[in-house]
Parts: C-alpha cells; sequence; structure tokens
C-alpha cells in the first residue's frame, strides 16, 4: 500500500477532476503489476496495474489507494475489469466519497467472491485524495494556504514591494506544491504588484504548472501582463463580477484568458460561490498564493484547509506589509479550526504544516 500511495501521488495535479490513485498487483509475493492514474484521470490506476500484470493478475492482490469505480463514465467500471481478470483479493485504502461509488464498488468486489479490506493505509490516503473528498462532500476544492512569513510576521516590504522573504531551498519547494496542486490562485492586487507567471520553473517540470486563476472583480488584468501573454501555454481563469466591463473581458478572451463570473456581497466576492464555481470545472485541489487581503479573508471565511507557512529569519521592518491584512498571525497559527501536523527546516527556514482539525 505504501508504494500504492507513492505512485499515486505521481499524478497530482494532473488528474482532475479525478483522484490522483495508485494500484500495485502482488501475486505469490512478487509485484507483477504496478499503476497510476494518468494525466487528464484515465485510464484509471487500476486499469494501468491490470495492463502491466496480464494474466499475472489472476489468483493476485490488488492494493489500491482508493475504491475501485462501479459506475459507467467516460470508461467502463474498474471493477469489471478487475473480476474478469481474476483477481482473487484487494486491499483498499478508502471508500470513494463518490455518490457514484460510496461503497457499490466493494460490494461489486464481494458478490464476484473477491476478498475485499479496506482500511490499510486509510490516514494517508485521506491526505492525498483530500481534493477528491473535499469537492464530493462540500462542492469545493480542497483548499492550502501557502504563506512567506518574515521573522516579525511579514509578507512584503513596505508599499507592496516585493522582498526575497525565503531561500532558494524554499522556492524548488514552493514550485514543487504548485506542480502538485490544480490550481493556484492570488488576488489582482498580488498580479499588479508584481506581474507573476506563477508557473513551476523547476527544470523538466514546466508542463506541470497549474491552471492559474486570479480573483479580479473590475477585470483589472493587464493584456500585457506575464499572465496574460502566457494564456495560451498554460490556462489562466480570470473571475470577476457580474458588473464587470465586457469590453475588457473581450480583451482577455483574445489573449486566450477564459473569464468567469462570480456574485459579490458588499463589494466583495463570495469566496465560497467562487470556490463552488471552480469546483464545477473540475478543480480539486488549490494553492492560494495571494497576498495578505486573500489570505485573511479565506481566514475570515472558515475555507482553509491547511496551512504551510515557511518562516523566515530575516527581519523585514515595521514598516512592512502583515502577513494578514488586518489580523494577527497567531489568527491562523493558533486558530482552534487548524492544528500544527509537521514542521521541519527547508534551508536556513523553516516549514510549518497546519490542517483542519
Amino acid at each position: 500500500m505504501a508504494l500504492a500511495l507513492t505512485l499515486g501521488r505521481r499524478g497530482l495535479g494532473r488528474t482532475w477532476p479525478n483522484p490522483a490513485v495508485g494500484a500495485v498487483i502482488v501475486k505469490d509475493g512478487i509485484m507483477v503489476g504496478r499503476g497510476w492514474t494518468q494525466a487528464g484521470g484515465r485510464p484509471h490506476a487500476e486499469i494501468e496495474a491490470l495492463a502491466r500484470a496480464g494474466a499475472g493478475a489472476r489468483g493476485g492482490t490488488l492494493y489500491v489507494t482508493l475504491e475501485p469505480c462501479s459506475h459507467h463514465g467516460k470508461s467502463p467500471p474498474c471493477v469489471d475489469a478487475i473480476i474478469a481478470a481474476g483477481v482473487a483479493r484487494v486491499v483498499s485504502a478508502l471508500e470513494d466519497p463518490n455518490p457514484k461509488v460510496a461503497g457499490a464498488g466493494h460490494a461489486r468486489l464481494r458478490a464476484a467472491g473477491i476478498a475485499v479490506e479496506v482500511g490499510i493505509g486509510a490516514e494517508e490516503a485521506r491526505r492525498d485524495h483530500a481534493g477528491h473528498i473535499r469537492r464530493m462532500r462540500d462542492g469545493r476544492p480542497h483548499v492550502m494556504l501557502k504563506l512567506a512569513v518574515s521573522a516579525d510576521g511579514k509578507a512584503g516590504a513596505a508599499g507592496r514591494r516585493p522582498v526575497a522573504i525565503t531561500g532558494e531551498a524554499v522556492r524548488a519547494r514552493v514550485h514543487l506544491m504548485r506542480a502538485q496542486s490544480d490550481a493556484i490562485m492570488v488576488g489582482i492586487g498580488t498580479v499588479l504588484a508584481d506581474d507573476p507567471t506563477l508557473t513551476c520553473r523547476l527544470p523538466g517540470m514546466e508542463k506541470y504548472s497549474p491552471v492559474r486563476i486570479v480573483l479580479d472583480s473590475t477585470l483589472r488584468l493587464p493584456s500585457g501582463s506575464r499572465l496574460a501573454r502566457g494564456a495560451r501555454e498554460v490556462p489562466v481563469w480570470v473571475v470577476a463580477a457580474a458588473q464587470a466591463p465586457r469590453a475588457a473581458e473581450e480583451a482577455l478572451v483574445g489573449e486566450g484568458v477564459t473569464v468567469l463570473r462570480s456574485e459579490e456581497k458588499n463589494g466583495r466576492f463570495d469566496l465560497a460561490a467562487v470556490l463552488k464555481l471552480i469546483a464545477a470545472r473540475g478543480i480539486t485541489r488549490l494553492m492560494v498564493e495571494g497576498g495578505p487581503t486573500l489570505a485573511a479573508s479565506l481566514l475570515a471565511a472558515d475555507l482553509i484547509d491547511e496551512a504551510v507557512l515557511f518562516q523566515s529569519p530575516m527581519v523585514v521592518g515595521t514598516d512592512g506589509i502583515d502577513a494578514l491584512a488586518a489580523m494577527p498571525l497567531t489568527a491562523l497559527t493558533q486558530s482552534p479550526r487548524l492544528t500544527c501536523v509537521a514542521t521541519e527546516p527547508v534551508g536556513p527556514d523553516i516549514r510549518v504544516v497546519l490542517e483542519r482539525r
């Protein structure tokens, strides 16, 4: 199961709207097949493993990180292929929360005389499939907030001037986090201040860049920005208010940008509605790398499922920008909704991971 989980992570950020599943087939103590969900969500991991195992699957044990599907979607049910291959035993980490499956896959396997065990590796599997689980249960993606914070709790220099708070090791880690996310979200303020690309720039991994999402109620994203100019290579979605100017939308669409419309409340986006909007388009794992305003808004709306803080020893100064707008950093680090699950050094900086309780 540990190997199946490791294999499944190869697909993180590339299989949406499907979960990134891993599968291993063992017979007589020998691995005869392995697979993981392929880019775009198909073929499924089980089908990949069965294809590699061939006749060796008969009488073997299939280890899989999520319940095999039992319904006809864009491909036939995996349970049919497992039964046809003659697999004798299936060890599944989790029941699939998708209401189209929800135990029916395991039931179909048992009805065919296959021994089924559920729960091995469940804790790790829940982390790996957090996006799929959240989207199935709540209709929104799993939200991971990333913050780089100075020793004095700042996220930027005065006047929104960018400042390199963390070191090269953290930057490499952040690019890997981007590659494992379906999408990355920022506010228009961050775009106007920094003109970022928000791509994965690790060597050889540029093709794993996530969808770039900008919250931009009045469509101020410049057509000459790096995001707009690169929209045909790596998708850019802009979420605008219903009343945003149509001429600005047409200009951005002409650059290859996708413009989505969402309602506002009291002049601000309803972030829960925005998350449901992008989940409806298939996004399951959302990384938020925006500025203090967006971070604080998500925290206030109780929409943060995971926070990754990179804490630097450097001091920005009292005139720097606070990491959370109008909130102390302790509102996040000491939130009753979140608990610290990991702390580790990353070069001279410290990585702290908080997860929803």
